[in-house]
């Protein structure tokens, strides 16, 4: 059945700092810098405040992750047991499992599988992983992509976690590229759409191309300078999905001025009409 979710990137604004991870070549290792925002709405208050607004469903990004240790996530898992609303997917914005640098490599990888632990233990059904940053032409970086996506979804696997990538970052940019990653892992891997992540001509047919095969899709729409949606780009979006038989979850994304819930309401009453002719069908 379609499930209505957000993202905390929808949120990223009053959740508190945002811990970004990248790579220091120097140091040939990991390093986490931290942007301050203001801590509005605590991660462990959200499942209860995803709730009451009406959503069935989060996805975390792991730059929210105040702490992973053992006993935060124990409460984080309880959290959202108790709101009764599901913690569908993990999404880990950074790694590269295209890098040329052999230690840069194995790092993200190891770096991968360790959030893959987290996942686990706070409860996320998913985890979201970057495919990686090569040019989608180039089928030998596909073709390492998809082998360690594989390993990394064998190990997910034991911990009951399950991997999807996504059509974010520049190897899995086209729908050509995200359907010969897929094929290349034998359908270990699953994936999500985003709305925003296509562009040009394509776009509505690569939409169409992916859907069949993703978990949920981010319900990215185009906005103007208010916040408002275009609301006829987003219909032809999800007109897209619909045809297709979509039933997973609708993740709506807000990223425009103003308050974040507002923003997402606006994108809600869009959306909700798909939603119940899903449920209806």
């Amino acid at each position: 059945m379609p499930t209505l979710s957000l993202s905390t990137w929808s949120l990223h604004r009053i959740l508190g700092p945002l811990r970004w991870t990248g790579w220091n070549p120097a140091t040939l290792s990991h390093e986490t810098q931290i942007e301050d925002q203001p801590e509005l709405l605590k991660l462990l208050d959200l499942p209860a405040e995803a709730a009451k607004r009406g959503y069935q469903a989060v996805e975390i990004c792991h730059f929210h992750f105040p702490s992973t240790d053992e006993a935060y996530l124990e409460r984080l898992n309880l959290a959202f047991r108790e709101a009764g609303v599901s913690f569908d997917t993990l999404l880990l914005d950074y790694g590269d499992l295209t890098a040329e640098n052999r230690d840069r490599a194995e790092a993200d990888r190891s770096f991968m599988a360790r959030w893959i632990g987290i996942a686990s233990r706070c409860g996320a059904k998913r985890i979201r992983l970057v495919a990686g940053e090569a040019p989608p032409s180039d089928n030998e970086a596909i073709d390492r992509s998809a082998h360690a996506l594989a390993a990394l979804s064998e190990y997910a696997e034991g911990l009951g976690v399950r991997v999807v990538t996504e059509n974010f970052k520049p190897l899995t940019s086209t729908g050509a590229s995200s359907l010969k990653l897929l094929d290349r892992t034998g359908g270990k891997v699953g994936f999500i759409t985003d709305f925003g992540n296509f562009s040009g001509s394509a776009k509505y047919e690569e939409i169409s191309r992916t859907v069949p095969f993703s978990s949920s899709v981010h319900v990215k729409p185009q906005y103007d300078a208010n916040g408002i949606p275009d609301e006829r780009e987003l219909k032809r979006c999800l007109d897209a999905v619909q045809a297709e038989g979509y039933d997973g979850s609708f993740v709506l994304i807000y990223d425009g001025p103003g308050d974040m819930w507002e923003g997402l309401e606006r994108v809600k009453r869009l959306v909700h009409p798909y939603i119940n002719h899903c449920t209806s069908h």
